[in-house]
């Protein structure tokens, strides 16, 4: 397959992805007063969930395509930086942990505002997951077909950054902006400005210690990854895309 065309598939998918992400997001009070919010969550759950795992492993499976921009494989030292932001990057995707059981709505999805832990450093946690993230695994990469990807996930980001905040403004007025006053989008500049605290006990959650347990296991699992990516791709990627 042409790495041109490997390109466009990929922006394609995120852009798919996002429409399915962000308009959920923007259809919700709509969408549960019609239904309710745990049958709203399931919905959304069962649209989003199968248009990432195909985003990720047509990722998985064509990053290497395209031209090599660079190439730092083999240096340990960034080896050890790439590992490092990965693993901050998981700390600030996953803030929804702390209420895992609304994800599949044992407990009723509630949207809120708080502001401990992750939200201290940035009231936009995952969005700077996902550019760290992306940073890391472009500098690893180092492919065009990654680094397109990488600035087709930030461009998504950066919406849902202005589209989050518009939602939250909409729907908590006066609440929202005390809360938009006290953090910042940019980590840590309203702890470095004085507007916020940093209070380190905040991380130590049994969520927390999830996510540091599920970076230990894809860790280790890296080497099978490459084997699980050919046989989902061969079996069911290559004829959708073909």
């Amino acid at each position: 397959m042409e790495t041109h065309k490997t390109s466009l598939i990929i922006l394609i998918l995120i852009l798919i992805f996002a429409v399915i992400h962000s308009g959920g997001a923007a259809l919700r009070i709509k969408a549960e007063s019609i239904m309710g919010p745990r049958l709203w969550r399931l919905c959304f759950v069962f649209l989003s969930l199968p248009s990432a795992i195909i985003l990720i492993s047509y990722f998985l499976a064509h990053r290497y395509d395209g031209i090599r921009l660079w190439n730092f494989q083999g240096n340990n030292y960034v080896f050890m930086v790439v590992w490092f932001l990965t693993a901050i990057s998981f700390l600030f995707l996953y803030p929804a942990t702390y209420n895992l059981l609304e994800i599949p709505s044992v407990l009723k999805p509630k949207v809120r505002i708080y502001g401990t832990g992750i939200m201290r450093i940035t009231r936009h946690p995952q969005a700077f997951g996902q550019i760290i993230w992306c940073f890391a695994h472009t500098l690893w990469i180092g492919t065009s077909f990654t680094l397109v990807t990488s600035i087709g996930l930030v461009l998504h980001h950066l919406f849902a950054i202005w589209h989050g905040d518009k939602r939250l403004a909409n729907r908590f007025g006066e609440e929202f902006e005390k809360f938009k006053k006290n953090t910042s989008i940019i980590p840590f500049l309203a702890i470095i400005e004085g507007r916020q605290e940093f209070k380190i006990k905040e991380f130590f959650r049994l969520s927390q210690v999830g996510i540091l347990i599920a970076i230990s296991v894809l860790w280790w699992s890296h080497q099978y990854i490459n084997i699980a990516v050919k046989t989902f791709n061969s079996s069911f990627l290559s004829e959708f895309f073909n």
